[in-house]
């Protein structure tokens, strides 16, 4: 990687460089669980941040692991990290975890690429696929062990099923590979959270935005997100319609 290397490209080798050190400190680490998790946490942020300053020095950044600064707030154009979304996922040997690297524009999603480690996938906004046929029994990507309350709602009321799994990431990603049809999200996020698959989703046609439809804005001073819907774009409506009637 260079200085020349694309946004796009630069994004994608990032996430895919970051997964490889990951699994490699969990195959040889002789770590497990929440150990695990944060020296694959700490290695990883560490390449990410030391790669992003070496080759975009004038950008700003964000990552779950970094101290926040008021910088990036004055920058059109800011890289915002997620070195291991799912760190319970990762400690745990399990597949359902990701590596999100995104650049905002102008508080956009604009590129990104969300790193799946354990299926050795890359999935990433300059090369979006064409868009599995989906399921005629939607199905909702929730939380493991905690669904949120709005999709256990929506999944009744139209019919889905629920499919628990990992991180934010990966869940994002389940729709964009055909696994699900609908993320919904409403037990709080953080910008880190959810940039990259947000991108992800958009550049593949996907219909991304807050659960009241509002649209997702980034390289806020308050990064928290509380909430997030990633669909495929014909259910976008009645998930958002359904959403509201809950809310009355």
């Amino acid at each position: 990687m260079t200085a020349d290397t694309s946004d796009a490209e630069l994004a994608a080798q990032l996430a895919y460089e970051a997964g490889r050190i990951l699994l490699d400190i969990r195959a040889t680490s002789g770590l497990n669980g929440k150990a695990l998790g944060k020296a694959g946490d700490d290695a990883a942020n560490r390449y990410l941040c030391e790669q992003i300053r070496r080759l975009r020095p004038d950008d700003g950044l964000l990552s779950e692991e970094e101290k926040d600064s008021e910088e990036r707030l004055g920058k059109a154009r800011v890289w915002i990290v997620d070195p291991v979304d799912g760190t319970r996922e990762y400690g745990e040997t399990r597949t359902d975890w990701a590596v999100h690297v995104a650049l905002s524009i102008d508080g956009q999603p604009s590129i990104g690429a969300v790193g799946l480690p354990g299926l050795d996938a890359v999935l990433r906004t300059d090369r979006p696929q064409v868009l599995p046929e989906a399921a005629q029994t939607p199905r909702l990507v929730v939380s493991r062990t905690r669904p949120a309350k709005e999709a256990v709602e929506v999944a009744k009321r139209i019919g889905g099923d629920l499919v628990p799994m990992g991180s934010a990431g990966a869940k994002a990603m389940a729709v964009v590979r055909g696994e699900a049809e609908i993320y919904l999200h409403s037990g709080g996020q953080y910008e880190w959270d959810n940039c990259a698959p947000a991108a992800v989703a958009l550049a593949h046609g996907l219909h991304a935005s807050r659960i009241d439809g509002s649209p997702l804005r980034y390289n806020n001073a308050d990064t928290y997100m509380p909430d997030l819907l990633i669909c495929r774009p014909e259910w976008a409506g009645r998930v958002l319609s359904e959403v509201a009637a809950i809310s009355r």
